[in-house]
C-alpha cells in the first residue's frame, strides 16, 4: 500500500549537531505523530565531523519518512536548506534550526497565518506578545537589533526578525523562490525574503517561543559583516535581474 503524501515537510540543517539535534528530532516525530499527518523529515548534514548524521539515524530508527541528506562538505545553512527544500514535496514546508530553540509546536502558529492567507509565515523572536516568551542574552538581543535596522535599510521593510530560522511556506512558493536564492551563508534568509517581497507573496511575522540555546555557531557580532556583505550582494543580483526584465 503507497504511503500517503506527507502534508508536512520539515527541513533541518545541521552541521556537528550531535549533541543538540537528536532530542529536538524526537520532539519533532512525538509533535507530528500526535497530529496524525503524514509528514517527512529531512536533516541535511552540512560535512559534519561529529557523527551527526549516524546519530540522527539512530533516533530515527524504523521511521522510513525520516531521512539523512549528506553533502559531504560543509556548504553553508542557506546550501543546506536549499538542497533539503529541493527534496522536500509536503503541501506545507518548514524549515527548523537543529538546536531547537523554537519549539516545534510553534509550527501550528505559523500553520494558522498561512490558513489566514500568507504564502510565507516568519517566526519572530521580536515581535511582542503576552502568550509567548523568549530567553535571549542580551548581547545577543542588542546586536541583532542592529543587524536587523540594517536589513531593513538594505531592503526588507516587511520583516523585524529576519534571521529567526523558524519559517513556514507553502510548498508552491517553496517551489518558486528556493531555487533563486544563490547565497550559502547565514544571510541566505533576507535574500529568501527581499525574493518573496519582490515576487508579490504575502509574508505574515508571527511571535513565537524562543530560548537561546548554548553552542550557537552564529552570532551577529561574529558573522555579522559576512552576512551583511550576502545580504548586500544578493540586493545586487536582484536589482540586475529587475533590470533585465525577470520577476525576481
Amino acid at each position: 500500500m503507497t504511503a500517503p503524501a506527507p502534508r508536512w515537510s520539515v527541513v533541518i540543517p545541521a552541521y556537528d549537531e550531535a549533541g543538540r539535534l537528536p532530542p529536538y528530532l524526537k520532539e519533532v516525530q512525538a509533535y507530528f505523530e500526535g497530529r496524525d499527518e503524514p509528514y517527512e523529515v529531512i536533516v541535511v548534514d552540512d560535512g559534519s565531523r561529529d557523527g551527526t548524521g549516524e546519530r540522527v539515524r539512530e533516533v530515527a530508527a524504523g521511521r522510513s519518512h525520516v531521512v539523512v541528506h549528506d553533502l559531504g562538505r560543509n556548504r553553508g545553512k542557506g546550501h543546506a536548506v536549499r538542497a533539503g527544500m529541493a527534496r522536500a514535496i509536503g503541501s506545507l514546508r518548514l524549515m527548523a534550526d537543529a538546536d531547537g530553540a523554537t519549539p516545534i509546536a510553534e509550527a501550528a502558529r505559523l500553520e494558522r497565518a498561512v490558513a489566514a492567507g500568507a504564502d510565507l509565515a516568519v517566526g519572530s523572536r521580536v515581535l511582542r506578545d503576552p502568550t509567548v516568551s523568549r530567553q535571549v542574552r542580551l548581547h545577543r538581543k542588542l546586536s541583532g537589533a542592529v543587524f536587523n535596522f540594517l536589513v531593513r535599510r538594505l531592503g526588507v521593510a516587511g520583516v523585524v526578525d529576519t534571521q529567526c530560522g523558524f519559517k513556514l511556506l507553502r510548498g508552491s512558493v517553496a517551489e518558486a523562490l528556493f531555487p533563486l536564492v544563490t547565497t550559502d551563508g547565514f544571510g541566505f534568509d533576507v535574500e529568501l525574503l527581499m525574493l518573496a517581497e519582490r515576487a508579490g507573496y504575502r509574508v505574515a511575522e508571527v511571535a513565537v517561543n524562543w530560548a537561546d540555546q548554548p553552542g550557537s555557531k552564529v552570532g551577529v557580532l561574529r558573522s555579522g559583516p559576512r552576512m551583511l556583505l550576502e545580504v548586500a550582494t544578493a540586493r545586487r543580483r536582484l536589482a540586475e535581474r529587475r533590470d533585465r526584465g525577470r520577476i525576481a
